[in-house]
């Protein structure tokens, strides 16, 4: 695998229901063709020029000497670390970066600091091992259909639904925190699907966050696409609510919004 050096790591994060965050990886090999936010994004910026390019990762090769720098200058600060926002932290068919993604949770446990982990992927079930990698962390998957013809065409590389579910009810099996990010949530002329039964696989999770898909212009073809995203954070609340789930509606999904940030990992 392809390395890549830094000069910092650690950044305070201005995404919704985000503190500080980590991406100890530049590129995501399971390719999500949204599009995805985090590939725009580097490509703006330069650091990747094609999407061929942000296909084949690149692991920072001193994220945990950067890590003991900047622990110190931030614990203070912080009030949980997110992996992450701009790759995966559990790629598949990359077991280097889940290596490092294990030392860095442990790294951070060592110095009483809570993770917030998201992926595509599939979660090793060592993290039951509280002593070592903390119990105070939450798991989290991103699950936004259960259709795996529309996986392959839209997150090509990534785990399929059902094992990322698995992976993640184990660890709450173990006692552990988990969450589900169902975003960004397809409109109907995308896959046409039941809310109501991703909701009814997830029924385990401590906390479900609900967005809408951006930056497609199928979306927008979809009539009454707001009445439909405004109906699903219906759906999803009642849901939530039901089953005393802590949850989160992302900022622009419904017709009012509050645009107050959540902080929902916040104890």
């Amino acid at each position: 695998m392809d390395q890549i050096e830094r000069k910092s790591l650690l950044y305070q994060s201005g995404v919704e229901y985000a503190d500080f965050c980590i991406n100890h990886v530049e590129g995501c090999a399971h390719g999500c063709k949204y599009p995805c936010y985090a590939m725009n994004m580097a490509k703006r910026f330069g650091k990747v020029k094609s999407y061929d390019e942000w296909i084949k990762p690149k692991i920072v090769s001193n994220a945990l000497e950067l890590l003991d720098k900047e622990i110190p200058k931030y614990k203070k600060k912080i009030k949980f670390v997110h992996l992450s926002f701009m790759t995966d932290p559990f790629m598949c068919g990359y077991p280097e970066v889940g290596e490092l993604t294990l030392k860095i949770i442990k790294k951070l446990n060592e110095n009483k600091i809570r993770s917030s982990v998201l992926t595509k992927g599939i979660y090793p079930k060592k993290l039951k091992n509280k002593e070592k990698y903390g119990g105070k962390n939450i798991y989290g998957i991103t699950l936004t259909s259960l259709n795996n013809s529309y996986r392959k065409r839209f997150e090509p590389n990534s785990a399929p639904f059902r094992k990322r579910i698995d992976a993640l009810r184990y660890l709450s099996e173990q006692g552990l925190e988990t969450w589900v990010s169902i975003e960004p949530y397809p409109t109907p002329n995308i896959v046409n699907q039941d809310l109501n039964i991703i909701l009814d696989n997830i029924s385990f999770a401590n906390k479900i966050i609900f967005g809408k898909l951006n930056y497609n212009v199928k979306t927008k073809e979809y009539e009454n696409n707001q009445e439909f995203y405004e109906n699903c954070a219906k759906m999803v609340i009642g849901f939530c609510n039901k089953n005393k789930i802590k949850h989160h509606i992302k900022y622009g999904t419904r017709k009012k919004d509050n645009k107050k940030t959540e902080k929902i990992f916040d104890r």
